[in-house]
C-alpha cells in the first residue's frame, strides 16, 4: 500500500485569451471546476497506475470537500485517514490561456 501524505483541493479553472497582469480583469469564455491538490494528484496517479493508495489529509466541513474528493472516491483510493475540519476545502484559483499556458 502506498500512503500518500499531502493536499486535496478544488480547483477553479477559468479559461481566458490571456493571463491578466497584475491588478488587470480579463474575461474569461469557460469556467470549470476539478479535483486537484498536489498530494491528491499524486494519490490518483498511483491508484491509476495499479497500486493500493492511502491518502491522508484533510478537508473542510462545507460543500466543496465532496467535490475535491470526486475522483480518489471513484478510482477506490482509501480516504479512511482524510479528516474533516471546520476551515474551508483548499482552492486553487487557474487561469488558462488559448495557448494552455496557466498560472
Amino acid at each position: 500500500m502506498i500512503t500518500v501524505l499531502g493536499s486535496t483541493n478544488l480547483d477553479l479553472i477559468g479559461t481566458v485569451s490571456r493571463i491578466p497582469k497584475p491588478g488587470e480583469t480579463v474575461p474569461g469564455d469557460k469556467f470549470s471546476m476539478a479535483a486537484g491538490g498536489k498530494g491528491a494528484n499524486q494519490a490518483l496517479a498511483a491508484r491509476r497506475a495499479g497500486a493500493a493508495v492511502r491518502m491522508v489529509g484533510a478537508v473542510g466541513a462545507d460543500d466543496m470537500a465532496a467535490t475535491a474528493l470526486s475522483e480518489l472516491t471513484a478510482d477506490g483510493v482509501d480516504l479512511s485517514a482524510v479528516v474533516t475540519r471546520g476551515a474551508t476545502t483548499g482552492m486553487a484559483i487557474i487561469t488558462v490561456d488559448r495557448h494552455g499556458e496557466n498560472t
